[in-house]
């Protein structure tokens, strides 16, 4: 029994000595890269764009779903987050990105999320409404459905957050192609 009580104290102070730890990993904080505007001068006169979201999506965490086994079970990446909420990055990324508006725009964001048909097979999806005021009028000029969505190049965070990257800008160009419909009209 002494020799037993010694090795174990022996093993505490080896371990103790040693610098054996526990750290936690923080997690990794992304957005949606650069925004590479078209022009200088459409910047400086941003037109006024709000994005809404529903409250669970006001949090800066990655979120996927388990379609193939457990489709109405939200997840979320424990060491991925987004910098800011995902309806502030998406009008981050609408003011940035050289948009041409002749009118507010109000864009109600209502899905946003990693799905999984198998494990080794996700997607990103995305889906908002916009709608356009004509300057100085409170009537609608025109709403829209967007549905975007992309198969991701991995099927885990990395994947995630690359696809929305990819995702955003090209929902800027498809808003952008409506607005130049809408403005024909």
């Amino acid at each position: 029994m002494k020799y037993l009580s010694i090795g174990l104290a022996a093993f505490i102070l080896l371990f103790a000595g040693t610098g054996c730890s526990i750290t936690s990993q923080q997690p990794a904080v992304h957005d949606f890269g650069w925004a590479i505007p078209t022009s200088v001068n459409r910047i400086k006169n941003n037109p006024i764009v709000t994005v809404e979201a529903p409250k669970w999506l006001w949090d800066n965490r990655i979120r996927y779903r388990l379609l193939f086994s457990s489709p109405t079970n939200v997840r979320f990446y424990t060491l991925d987050k987004w910098i800011a909420p995902p309806p502030e990055l998406f009008e981050q990324q609408l003011i940035s990105s050289g948009l041409t508006l002749n009118y507010p725009l109000s864009i109600q964001l209502l899905d946003f999320e990693q799905q999984f048909d198998a494990p080794d097979r996700s997607r990103v999806v995305m889906r908002f409404y916009v709608n356009a005021y004509p300057s100085g009028n409170k009537q609608k000029g025109g709403t829209q459905e967007f549905l975007i969505e992309r198969p991701t190049k991995t099927p885990d965070a990395a994947g995630a957050v690359s696809g929305f990257a990819d995702l955003t800008r090209q929902a800027v160009g498809r808003i952008q192609d409506w607005l130049t419909t809408l403005s024909n009209k």
